[in-house]
């Protein structure tokens, strides 16, 4: 069998290059060298074996070897309603309530370590950038913040439970 070459990516540019891509509104990019193939996709679904948050937002991050790259799989249908953006508020049927969503695939954890209170309760006042929850994707641990005041009026989601992406995290009653 052969041997795969290393990937050597240095996180901290690729963080930087999600922040600019962010900025600038970029959906898709891809990048490739003689040593690695990267490719950036804002929201959809995350393929089998990809890194799914290693920066901030809502930026899969897609990378293999050249020598020995990944068939890509078969395009799936699309879904009839695309679920919401991270972390941003879906349109809700109750007049200022919204919804946190999931912005990858992992595990929902209420609180930072087992024996620590949770993030939030239900009836918990809530502001911008707060933590709410933590989702762990690929053993990275990734603290979901609140994008707008509000107050939990649910928890959804069973604490140590796995998590789709776009799924329901909490419904917040904006403030």
């Amino acid at each position: 069998m052969a041997e795969r070459p290393s990937m050597n990516i240095n996180l901290k540019q690729l963080r930087a290059l999600v922040r600019i891509l962010e900025k600038r509104n970029v959906n898709d990019f891809e990048f490739e060298d003689e040593h690695v193939r990267i490719r950036l996709t804002r929201g959809g679904v995350v393929p089998p074996g990809a890194v799914p948050h290693l920066a901030p937002a809502a930026f899969q991050i897609h990378s293999a070897p050249v020598a020995a790259p990944a068939p890509l799989p078969a395009a799936a249908p699309a879904p009839a309603a695309p679920p919401a953006a991270s972390a941003a508020p879906a349109a809700a049927s109750d007049e200022g309530v919204s919804y946190v969503t999931s912005p990858f695939v992992g595990t929902f954890y209420r609180s930072p370590s087992p024996d620590a209170p949770p993030f939030v309760e239900v009836g918990s006042a809530i502001r911008v950038g707060q933590a709410l929850c933590i989702i762990e994707a690929m053993k990275l641990m990734n603290e979901i913040e609140a994008d707008s005041p509000g107050t939990i009026v649910e928890i959804l989601v069973d604490n140590g439970k796995p998590v789709e992406f776009g799924q329901r995290l909490f419904k917040v009653r904006r403030s």
